[in-house]
């Protein structure tokens, strides 16, 4: 493989902003760690030069099993989470990848955030 085509992607929740609900609050502080690792890590093989480019993907809610596993004592609140409006699906952070992975190799494509329309955070 050429280092040309070498790319690193993260994909982080929240670590662009703080949720209101306080049983997040630290879950959000270990994302924004991730979001500045992943900016650190473009720098520094960027001064290495590299050309290993770095991709930080930061959707919003997306309708996966994670609502189900954090409240598989009370499913009907992760039912509720995902009904509440039309959530991303795996298709939607596919295709960003896609995106980041498709971009010609002297563009970094340093941050996708991508989330529902109809999301508030």
């Amino acid at each position: 493989m050429h280092m040309n085509s070498v790319s690193f992607l993260n994909l982080s929740v929240l670590g662009h902003q703080s949720h209101p609900d306080a049983r997040a609050h630290f879950y959000g502080a270990t994302k924004y760690a991730v979001t500045a690792l992943t900016e650190s890590l473009r720098q520094e093989l960027r001064d290495q030069k590299t050309h290993i480019r770095v991709t930080s993907i930061s959707p919003g809610l997306v309708e996966t099993e994670f609502a189900y596993r954090t409240f598989s004592d009370d499913p009907d609140k992760a039912v509720q989470m995902y009904s509440k409006l039309k959530c991303l699906q795996a298709t939607d952070i596919a295709n960003a990848v896609i995106f980041a992975l498709g971009a010609p190799s002297h563009v970094q494509v340093g941050e996708i955030m991508i989330r529902p329309v109809e999301q508030l955070l």
